[in-house]
């Protein structure tokens, strides 16, 4: 999962785990899975080890998961799509040629389409989940309303 730069100190997967709030359990598990990139350059029997990046990726991940409460393989889907998202930024803000960003700018489109149509379903789902809510709010302030006149 590691591509720190040399001067960037290396965390622990001890470290990460306390910094995001979730457990070595979890990160091993996603990485297991393919949510997380795996620790480069481990060994077998070698220590994890996370640069900022590698955390930054992890809050991502866990915050679309409670945020959004989707399948892990949707945050997967969303993750990997940031993550491509971030590799087109950089290209973007270092080519000037105008042939070459309009390029960049068509890749990264379909992405952030992708990105929206899973958010704008949970969105959905969550605003028929309030419909019902309401209307058996409702249903239940008319029988009350009943049982004051009865």
């Amino acid at each position: 999962m590691s591509t720190a730069p040399a001067s960037e100190r290396l965390l622990r997967i001890g470290e990460v785990a306390e910094l995001t709030g979730t457990t070595p359990r979890t990160i091993r598990f996603y990485e297991e899975i393919g949510l997380l990139p795996p620790a480069q350059g481990r060994e077998p029997g070698k220590r994890r080890t996370y640069s900022e990046a590698d955390v930054e990726r992890l809050r991502d991940v866990l915050r679309l998961k409670q945020l959004l409460n989707l399948p892990l393989e949707q945050v997967r889907e969303l993750a990997e799509a940031e993550s491509t998202r971030a590799a087109l930024r950089r290209e973007f803000v270092e080519t000037e040629d105008p042939a070459e960003r309009r390029r960049i700018v068509e890749a990264a489109l379909p992405l952030v389409e992708r990105q929206l149509e899973l958010v704008c379903g949970r969105i959905a789902e969550l605003r028929k989940l309030e419909d019902d809510l309401r209307e058996r709010r409702r249903r239940l302030r008319a029988r009350l309303r009943e049982l004051d006149t009865a």
